[in-house]
């Protein structure tokens, strides 16, 4: 699967203005007009979902599991949704 067909346009657009920083989170935190470690975290959460879709081609899951990198559910519920539907296809 490739990762960025399944970004959302602000993180790709995200992604394109870090690029153009030449990777400074100094400079996008100028750019976004917030703190440094208000940047390094929108970072950290877009190399979570690269990870998540490199790592997974089973749509259902990646979904489920960008829902926990969106905080709305927790890593355990995550699991045991995920878990369930497994059983439900058998």
């Amino acid at each position: 699967m490739k990762w960025y067909l399944n970004l959302e346009d602000e993180d790709l657009e995200f992604i394109k203005n870090f690029v153009l920083a030449s990777g400074s989170l100094k400079e996008l935190a100028k750019q976004y007009d917030v703190s440094y470690p208000t940047v390094r975290l929108r970072v950290d959460k877009v190399i979570e979902q690269i990870k998540l879709l490199e790592g997974s081609n089973n749509v259902f899951e990646v979904k489920i599991m960008q829902l926990v990198i969106d905080e709305k559910i927790t890593l355990d519920t995550a699991k045991d949704i995920i878990k369930i539907h497994k059983e439900d296809k058998k």
